[in-house]
């Protein structure tokens, strides 16, 4: 079994790029392979040019932040951020330097002494990073590091994060499952499945222009239906069933072509009254998903055959529809998103 399959890309500096894809995908494997803890089977590595697919790990200049944040518990917080320097030869001096600018960075100030079991996990998470940090790698890579947080404290850890790297703009690479990690934190995007890359773009180019069906599964949530892009009179459209859908054109499909259609959840309008317009279908609420800020709903469409989730922001009048209540749902052309399948 192939783990990673022909994936390349390049890193520009500065960049802070996401990775993500489902368990087993092949994200941490590309990882490991940077950071010189696998050996590829073909290709290679490069950093400013320089080939680096046969060094030892311990020779790349590179961070490396896990998910378990591997802190040597027997050492205090600054013996741990100063650690890669001295096993590069650093002075005192010079350990201490970067130890305070570290501690400055992620706003741990006066932690010199603390023990990791000391500090809370964000705290801990902080000096893994200031770890990576400390000497001037031209690289940072990140595995998870916020999997082992609650989501309060992995909101917060995420805007931590994109500052330290703005502040000190090294090149990080930052692999996760998480969706909305890897949307709202990234540069650019990674999307892997099945040990293949999928999409590299910008996070919403990805997400309103996937390249694939499984991108746009992947990414967000919204609900599926195939059907057959056809060119006539009345503009381009998606047959789905015995309902032609009013769509937008794509250079990339043609007439016939079968196709995936993606109603993404916040994008269907849901209304109460009778709406008017193209792409607009009667139903009704079968179930409602209670999820605090937003309300799911998921609505029977007899005449699509499926039934569709839509979500709606809570105050809303919308957020107020209960369970068998009649309602009408439209989305615009511009909002469906349809690749060839």
């Amino acid at each position: 079994m192939t783990a990673v399959d022909d994936v390349s890309f390049d890193v520009e500096e500065g960049e802070f790029v996401t990775v993500v894809g489902p368990s087993g995908c092949g994200k941490t494997t590309t990882l490991r392979m940077i950071a010189g803890l696998e050996e590829p089977t073909s290709g290679n590595i490069r950093i400013d040019g320089e080939d680096i697919t046969s060094l030892p790990a311990f020779e790349r200049d590179i961070g490396v932040v896990f998910q378990d944040y591997a802190l040597f518990p027997h050492k205090t917080v600054a013996e741990n951020i100063a650690f890669g320097l001295k096993m590069r030869g650093k002075s005192e001096a010079e350990q201490q330097e970067a130890v305070d600018e570290m501690l400055r960075i992620i706003n741990l100030e006066g932690y010199d002494d603390e023990y990791p079991h000391e500090c809370s996990g964000g705290e801990q998470q902080r000096v893994a990073v200031a770890r990576a940090l400390a000497f001037d790698p031209d690289l940072v890579l990140m595995d998870e590091p916020l999997s082992n947080l609650d989501k309060k404290l992995r909101q917060s850890m995420r805007t931590e994060l994109k500052r330290i790297q703005k502040e000190t703009g090294v090149t990080t690479i930052y692999v996760t499952h998480n969706q909305t990690e890897a949307l709202s934190m990234g540069d650019h995007l990674i999307v892997m499945n099945n040990g293949r890359l999928e999409q590299l773009d910008e996070p919403k180019s990805a997400y309103r222009e996937p390249s694939t069906p499984f991108v746009a599964d992947f990414l967000g949530q919204s609900t599926r239906l195939d059907g057959v892009f056809k060119q006539n009179g009345s503009g381009p459209q998606v047959r789905v069933g015995n309902v032609d859908l009013t769509v937008l054109e794509r250079p990339d499909v043609e007439s016939g072509d079968d196709v995936a259609v993606f109603l993404r959840n916040e994008l269907v309008r849901l209304s109460e009254s009778e709406l008017e317009g193209d792409n607009t279908f009667p139903g009704s609420i079968r179930d409602v998903d209670y999820q605090g800020s937003d309300v799911n709903f998921f609505v029977d469409l007899p005449a699509l055959g499926t039934s569709v989730q839509v979500s709606a922001v809570n105050g809303t009048p919308e957020a107020a529809l209960t369970e068998g209540d009649d309602v009408w749902l439209q989305v615009a052309a511009k909002d469906l998103i349809y690749v060839a399948s």
